[in-house]
């Protein structure tokens, strides 16, 4: 089963919502500590970390297709996916830093 019919699939579900919502939390706060990105806020770290885990989903179903990797799994490669896209976001915004 591909990584983005688990995420359809868990997205039909309460549970589901609440575990993809933990998992975009803790890779994209995970994410913006390495990446030095600042943190987005909860908010903002849930939608990196959700996005994240949907670039590194497709990434690791090129890499590895049909592959299962589990919770911890999930995590990993939703926080390779959130590094991916706040270095993007790093590369569009071109080094431009807010005044504190």
């Amino acid at each position: 089963m591909s990584f983005a019919a688990i995420v359809l699939g868990a997205a039909l579900t309460p549970g589901g919502w609440i575990a993809w919502l933990i998992v975009g939390l803790i890779a994209g706060f995970l994410a913006s500590l390495v990446m030095r990105g600042g943190g987005y806020g909860i908010v903002g770290d849930i939608i990196v970390g959700l996005v994240g885990a949907f670039i590194g989903g497709i990434i690791a179903n090129l890499l590895i297709p049909g592959a299962s990797f589990g919770f911890w799994g999930s995590i990993i490669i939703a926080f390779i996916g959130a590094c991916v896209l706040i270095a993007i976001l790093h590369a569009i915004a071109g080094g431009t830093r807010r005044a504190v």
